[in-house]
């Protein structure tokens, strides 16, 4: 797996997904960006979704056995905060509390337990309730 592309590509469809939660939905240029979106997801996915899945049913074993997997993109976060740029010119993102899926953790079993994908460095973040975050995994 070609990580650079990977991180390059999945930056791209984490700024196309935060302009598209910027607009309203009667906004005219609303359709043609959820088509680019579509577009650069699939081309993602055909590229990197089997890694993807592999990655996701491993942290899925370790976390929570009892939880299907599903497709990458169920674990796309609906909004990206964009950090700063590092010493090579590529930004960094992280996310909100309560973005991606929500799983059932036997050790948390009273808290919303959450898995998203981010991206700069692409990785899977298991977020316990609003106080705690945990990369599970991150593409080498």
């Amino acid at each position: 797996m070609d990580v650079d592309k990977l991180n390059r590509d999945f930056a791209l469809i984490a700024d196309k997904i935060n302009e598209l939660d910027e607009l309203d939905y009667n906004d005219e240029r609303y359709d043609d960006l959820e088509e680019e979106l579509h577009d650069l997801e699939d081309a993602f996915i055909e590229e990197f979704g089997a890694d993807l899945e592999e990655a996701i049913a491993l942290v899925h074993d370790e976390f929570c056995p009892d939880n299907e997997v599903l497709l990458p993109i169920a674990y796309f976060a609906k909004n990206y905060i964009r950090n700063q740029k590092d010493n090579q010119g590529r930004y960094s993102y992280d996310v909100e509390y309560g973005e991606g899926v929500p799983v059932q953790v036997d050790d948390f079993p009273d808290q919303e337990v959450r898995l998203v994908l981010v991206p700069g460095p692409t990785r899977l973040i298991v977020t316990v309730g609003n106080t705690a975050k945990q990369v599970a995994w991150r593409a080498k």
